[in-house]
């Protein structure tokens, strides 16, 4: 048996001690000296742009607790980036709902009878039974179903929608007692093309399904529809398929960061090409809809026609893009600032356009060629602002500052 010297004894005793919190720190175990378990919660709302004091949400305690929280012996097997993913879907997956819904058809009697619609994916925003999903996912629907993690299902209601953003607010009741897992906001402001991203949802009813990748572009305008544009989406190789619409794309400290929406497919599945809406959009819209039951937008008081190649030619109009003012509101807001209507009719079709009006190419500082550019420009715009409207009139072009009215004024 080999005798150590004291001296001997305290030197490997400190060099263990030494390998040890090398060990720890490698696994994540301890925390950066100086810095309290409060304050790293609060650097992490601050980091980020998180806006729950605003929205009014109620976050389960768990939601900003850091991430490879689970028992280091399970989690020593596999290497840092598995270990993030494993950590942030046991934290979070159980804030991913699958939603279904049931929707009225006629059958051949000519009766109503219900039968199955869309499914998707949705996430937990509030403990008190919020959730946040996209709109197209419960159109139409005559009932919307919430099915958590441990197969309950309960019956939603719908707080709010916003289709120019496709974005939609559900309720349901927890039982009394449960405390429900919620997934908190990050920020869209400073991503990264290249930076890692998780998304959670529900693929061909595949409950729960994680996917991993990244940002692939930012900014990305997606046209939805003949009159709206999503403006500042964030593509994503994460695989998105049918099912996953509404679920979160989270960052890699588990907060979200975007809602899966649309995939670009020619063949109807994943291709590496997803679009996300960016949470900003979404912190902005639900804040709205949870203090109004919808989404307040300012509208120009005016009838306007896109322009199109006949027109053109027929009014011998300066420019071939833009947008042609037919009438304005008596007495409006565009009329008071000096916005000219129409004079002269004529019948395209069905439709009676007003030539001689002022043309619109810019609306607050966005270019404004078609419909959807134009909701576009004034998507995050309120009723009461002022936004400078751009016009030709007579081959000049004047700048004119345009006061907003509700859009549920000009129904």
């Amino acid at each position: 048996m080999k005798v150590y010297s004291h001296r001997q004894l305290i030197f490997f005793s400190a060099l263990s001690g030494l390998v040890v919190l090398m060990f720890a720190f490698g696994l994540g175990l301890l925390r950066v000296p100086g810095v309290s378990s409060g304050e790293q919660e609060a650097a992490v709302a601050e980091g980020s742009g998180n806006s729950h004091e605003e929205l009014s949400l109620w976050q389960s305690s768990q939601s900003l607790r850091p991430i490879n929280s689970l028992n280091v012996t399970d989690l020593v097997p596999y290497s840092e980036g598995e270990r993030e993913n494993i950590s942030i879907y046991e934290q979070y997956n159980a804030a991913v709902v699958n939603i279904t819904t049931e929707v009225v058809a006629i059958n051949w009697f000519l009766e109503p009878v219900p039968q199955d619609g869309s499914s998707g994916s949705g996430s937990i925003i509030d403990t008190r039974g919020y959730v946040l999903t996209n709109n197209h996912v419960i159109e139409d629907a005559s009932k919307v179903y919430i099915n958590l993690v441990d197969g309950s299902q309960f019956e939603g209601s719908v707080v709010g929608t916003d289709s120019e953003n496709d974005i939609a607010i559900l309720k349901f009741d927890p039982p009394q007692g449960q405390e429900l897992q919620t997934i908190p906001f990050g920020s869209s402001d400073n991503l990264k093309v290249g930076q890692k991203v998780l998304a959670i949802g529900n693929p061909f009813a595949f409950e729960r399904t994680l996917t991993v990748g990244i940002v692939s572009g930012l900014g990305r305008p997606i046209q939805t529809s003949q009159q709206n544009i999503i403006r500042d989406m964030i593509q994503t190789d994460a695989s998105i398929n049918p099912g996953n619409s509404g679920g979160p794309l989270l960052d890699t400290q588990g907060r979200m960061i975007g809602i899966n929406t649309m995939i670009y497919s020619p063949s109807g599945g994943s291709v590496g090409i997803g679009f996300a809406i960016p949470v900003n959009t979404a912190k902005r819209v639900v804040a709205e809809i949870l203090q109004y039951g919808k989404v307040r937008r300012g509208r120009i008081d005016a009838t306007v026609v896109q322009l199109f190649p006949a027109l053109v030619r027929y009014a011998d109009l300066p420019v071939s893009q833009g947008l042609l003012v037919s009438r304005t509101r008596r007495s409006g807001q565009a009329e008071r600032a000096g916005l000219r209507q129409g004079t002269e009719a004529v019948r395209y079709r069905s439709t009676v356009i007003y030539l001689g009006g002022d043309i619109i190419t810019s609306v607050d500082g966005m270019k404004t060629d078609t419909y959807a550019d134009l909701f576009s420009a004034l998507e995050d715009n309120k009723p009461g602002e002022q936004v400078k409207v751009e016009i030709i009139r007579g081959g000049q072009s004047l700048t004119l500052d345009v006061t907003l009215v509700d859009q549920e004024e000009l129904n």
